[in-house]
């Protein structure tokens, strides 16, 4: 297993069900019979680079990229030397809009992560060239678990919910100890329809300020 440091402890239950063991043998075929994306010593990154105690905020993805060298383990975010995805790109546009930052020439959010931001996908792993191809393995009982314990364990999280997936987790998070913000999704097919202004990267910081909790710093240029 890999180091996920203290995500062990918390995350323990959850590897020792059996429906967990179900995703490992469906993912030990899927690996050895097709190209899977991300890389399997990445699949728990957004664990990785945002240890448990550290958590501020969630971000919540649907999948990983499914093209190659794209995924990396953490929702939205691209490889160095990748193309930004047109959702990153909108993402991008939105920080600048709302905070002034320019963006940068990497799509990589690992700054982001070690942040505090858990940048989580509600699937892990996706077959090449296939959206949602791993979206019924277990994956979402595994992550509605992440959630819920987060909820449980912590206070004053902001749980950043863009599109209908990512919305529907809603009623796994308890809204009076923890802030929670919903807008569409910023894909050009739904980014003018309400993702355009929502401010949620200020937003983010006025409740975790107003909560006696340091700021994000969203900016990746620095």
């Amino acid at each position: 297993m890999i180091d996920l440091g203290d995500w062990k402890e918390p995350l323990a239950p959850l590897f020792a069900d059996a429906r967990y063991l179900k995703i490992r043998e469906f993912l030990k075929k899927e690996y050895s019979e097709h190209t899977v994306y991300p890389d399997m010593y990445d699949i728990f990154n957004c664990f990785r680079y945002t240890p448990f105690g550290s958590v501020k905020a969630v971000l919540l993805g649907q999948d990983p990229y499914h093209e190659p060298r794209q995924a990396h383990g953490l929702c939205f975010s691209v490889q160095d030397g990748v193309r930004k995805p047109p959702s990153l790109e909108n993402m991008m546009k939105e920080l600048k809009s709302d905070l002034g930052f320019d963006a940068p020439e990497s799509g990589n959010l690992t700054k982001w992560a070690k942040e505090g931001v858990l940048l989580m996908n509600t699937a892990l792993t996706v077959r090449a060239h296939q959206a949602n191809s791993h979206a019924n393995c277990g994956w979402s009982w595994f992550t509605d678990s992440v959630i819920s314990l987060l909820s449980e364990e912590k206070e004053h999280l902001v749980f950043i919910l863009w599109g209908g997936n990512a919305r529907r987790k809603v009623p796994l998070i308890d809204r009076r100890k923890h802030c929670i913000l919903e807008s569409a999704h910023p894909s050009p097919l739904s980014a003018y329809n309400g993702f355009f202004g929502n401010r949620h990267f200020s937003k983010t910081n006025e409740y975790l300020t107003a909560h006696g909790i340091a700021p994000i710093d969203w900016n990746l240029c620095e």
